[in-house]
Parts: structure tokens; sequence; C-alpha cells
């Protein structure tokens, strides 16, 4: 079985994870690995496992009884676990299981990552993140979290509306928000450079992914204080994202070409133009602006 060593016993833990090596190398089962992380947590621990579920963006109706998590086989192991409660966001819900179940199973947060929500609570309890085999990029959505509690500028907040049965079996329309990357300004979220930074401090205990355990924890209340400070330094595009613009150029004239540039912090590639005759003068134009190029 896996070495549990980084969780504390008693704690709060917020765990993500990526079974796909643990099942081969261990022989074990998703809910074998459930039962672990609990008795590993004790009596006094209390476990939250992403339930997160994309469709309510698209219209589709969220059943809190039993809308199913696509974060996994060992995340749907935890929804269905006897005594398991789920948090209210029918996005970005979570399975809570152990002795503060019952502060999580009042949590209905309008707002995704908001102060109200289970990552808030998670913070407000001095609770613990662990990741099992997954790299920040694909697993820290607390990031999100701190991007919200401090305002930055490159998310929004974006209401989404659709149907909702609660756990009376009640359906109706009901609004929740998620505060989201600006597409509009190319934001790509990029925070596996915040996550070295976070080895090269020491803040992050366990081993990296995909080596000896591929279990790493670190402090919820840490990683937001951590995260906030490099917000606040006007850091977050070194850290937390980068903006990534995509262009089509159109040329006007009897031949016609397009090229796509893609250009991101680090790297402008650029496609070759067609060798072929062309007018006597054609302009590019850059989808979304930034400069005009002109081919004789």
């Amino acid at each position: 079985m896996i070495n549990l060593d980084v969780i504390r016993p008693g704690s709060v833990l917020l765990l993500h994870s990526s079974l796909s090596r643990s099942l081969k190398e261990q022989h074990c089962t998703p809910i074998d690995i459930l039962y672990a992380v609990l008795e590993r947590l004790g009596s006094a621990g209390t476990l939250i496992v992403p339930l997160f579920n994309f469709e309510f963006t698209k219209g589709v109706t969220f059943n809190i009884k039993s809308t199913p998590s696509h974060m996994g086989a060992f995340t749907e192991a935890a929804r269905v676990f006897n005594g398991a409660v789920r948090t209210g966001h029918p996005v970005y819900s979570f399975a809570v299981i152990g002795a503060q179940s019952a502060d999580f199973a009042k949590i209905d947060n309008y707002s995704a990552y908001g102060d109200n929500s289970p990552f808030g609570m998670l913070r407000k309890m001095d609770g613990d993140i662990a990741v099992l085999d997954l790299p920040d990029q694909n697993s820290m959505t607390f990031y999100h979290h701190v991007e919200e509690m401090t305002g930055v500028s490159y998310r929004y907040h974006k209401p989404f509306t659709a149907p909702y049965t609660d756990a009376q079996g009640i359906t109706g329309d009901r609004t929740y928000s998620i505060f989201v990357r600006n597409l509009e300004r190319n934001v790509l979220t990029s925070v596996d450079r915040m996550g070295e930074k976070l080895w090269s401090e020491g803040l992050y205990r366990g081993d990296r992914p995909r080596i000896k355990t591929g279990l790493r924890a670190i402090s919820a209340r840490t990683l937001f204080n951590t995260t906030k400070a490099i917000i606040e330094a006007g850091k977050a595009n070194e850290y937390l994202y980068e903006i990534s613009r995509t262009y089509f150029l159109r040329t006007k004239g009897y031949y016609g070409w397009r090229m796509v540039l893609r250009l991101s912090r680090r790297t402008l590639a650029t496609a070759s133009l067609p060798d072929r005759k062309c007018c006597s003068s054609h302009t590019a134009e850059i989808k979304g602006g930034i400069a005009a190029i002109k081919h004789p």
C-alpha cells in the first residue's frame, strides 16, 4: 500500500489524486486506498475529495445526490462512501468524510472559489492539501481560491444557470458563479512554476509526482499566504498564468494565404509564407491586433 506518512493524523485533508500507477504497482483498488487514507487520518480527521463535474455549465441538470464526479474512480468511491456529505456548488463540489463533515454539509457556496467555499473552509481550519502523482497544473485548484480572494484582474466572475436538484429531490433553476480566466485576454493557467517555487522553498513535504510514493502535502494556509504574496508583488504572470495569443493573418488579393502566430510569454513561432506569386501589395491583418504586416 502507498506510504501515507506525509498525511497528518487528525488533520483536515483535501486530496487530489491520480491512481493509475498506484493501482498497477500496489495491486489495490480505489476503495482500498480510500480506507487506507481514512485509517491514517483517524477518527479525528476529515477527508475532502473533489467531485468536479462541468456539465452544469452546459445547462445539464445537477443532482446533488446522483451527479457523478469526473475526477476519477477514487473520487467516485468517496462520493458513494457511507456517511459522506457533498458540498453544494454544482461544478466544484466535494465529498467530505469524517469528523468535520457536518460543517461542510452546510456549504452551498455561490462562487466556486469564494471565502465561504470548501477552499475557504479548508484555509480557516488550517487543513492540508495532498496530491498523489499529479503536477500542480492538473491538481492545485486552490490557487484559484487565492486569486479570487485577492481579486486578480486576469479573471472575472461568470454566472451559470441550469436546473439543480437538491437533497430533497426538488428541482429548479439556480445560478452559481465561477471566477474564470479572461479568454478575451488569452489568459492561460500556468501554475507548475509556482509548484517549483514551493519545492525550492521546502514548503512541500513528500515526493514529486511518480517518484517514490508520488505523494506530497502542504498546509493550505501556507499555500494561501505564499501565493498571495506572489500576487501582491505583481509576479502572478511569472508563477500563475501566462498570455497566449493566436493570430490569424489574412491577405487581400488574388492569391490568399493564412498564417498562424502563436505567441506566449516565452516563445514566438511563425509559419512560412506560401511560395507563390502574389499581387503587388498584400496587407496582412492580425486578428486581435498587435501589428500589421505588409508583404510586397
